[in-house]
């Protein structure tokens, strides 16, 4: 969707290494936000965005490696005059802060994202959207967790890596063309950071992580997700979106180690 993923990762890697030098200047203040600001949106005005977004998050996660986050855009999100594009969840004092940037389909009217993310330790958590016409807005909660990056995964490195790129869809709503769908995607992969342990080693489990996820309807862009260590491990996604009436879904999903892993699901009332 009119990005390339080489110059993400370039982005993501610098922002991590200015976080770790310059973010020291203004921690006593306001934390890494500064310079997760700067990196990312430059002098850019960003604007309350709680006419147009809310975000729902635990104040206190009972698991701090799937900490579930949820999205909505609110009615005017629909709106042809200033949809939003692009959808940025930051998270201000994980190793790698921006766990994932949305890039939404305004035709596709998505309404709400919900996915899984891990916590390191005590955050705000950000939602900045971009809108067609440029403007910034965000919102914010704070969530109590801590060790969600290095925590161990659920499952040991043999089954996981035996599940590697198997996908699951369903729809959570009874299909009716031209109203609300709501769907779940769940893919199978660590996502490993890179600061877990094996558990049955005790060596460093090398980071592997999904990296981009592309949705498409009847082979029109519908969403893709730009990821990162921070989502959490069978990263997951739940979304609701207006499709124009049956039609088949495509997915296709690329790791950090070169790996693609493509499928697809007819979507109708026998669904």
């Amino acid at each position: 969707m009119g990005r390339t993923r080489g110059s993400a990762a370039g982005l993501w890697l610098g922002l991590f290494l200015a976080i770790g030098t310059v973010g020291a200047a203004h921690a006593a203040e306001d934390g890494n936000w500064p310079t997760i600001r700067e990196m990312l949106f430059e002098d850019r005005a960003i604007l309350d965005g709680g006419d147009r977004l809310a975000m729902e998050a635990p104040r206190r996660a009972l698991d701090a490696a799937m900490v579930p986050i949820a999205v909505s855009l609110l009615p005017a999100g629909r709106s042809a005059d200033d949809p939003i594009r692009t959808l940025w969840l930051v998270i201000d004092n994980n190793p790698a802060p921006v766990a994932a940037v949305f890039h939404l389909a305004p035709e596709f009217g998505i309404g709400r994202l919900e996915t899984r993310i891990r916590v390191n330790a005590y955050t705000p958590v950000r939602a900045i959207a971009e809108t067609a016409n440029g403007r910034l807005l965000m919102v914010e909660r704070f969530v109590k967790a801590a060790g969600g990056c290095s925590a161990p995964g659920l499952k040991d490195r043999e089954v996981a890596m035996a599940r590697l790129g198997k996908m699951k869809f369903a729809l959570l709503d009874t299909f009716a063309p031209g109203g609300p769908q709501r769907v779940k995607l769940k893919i199978g992969h660590p996502n490993y950071t890179g600061l877990q342990i094996d558990q049955l080693t005790r060596n460093w489990i090398p980071p592997d992580y999904v990296t981009e996820i592309d949705i498409r309807f009847d082979g029109r862009p519908l969403l893709s997700v730009d990821g990162d260590i921070s989502l959490s491990e069978d990263p997951t996604l739940v979304f609701d979106f207006l499709p124009p009436g049956e039609g088949r879904i495509e997915v296709v999903v690329e790791d950090s180690s070169g790996r693609r892993f493509e499928k697809g699901w007819r979507i109708g009332p026998t669904s």
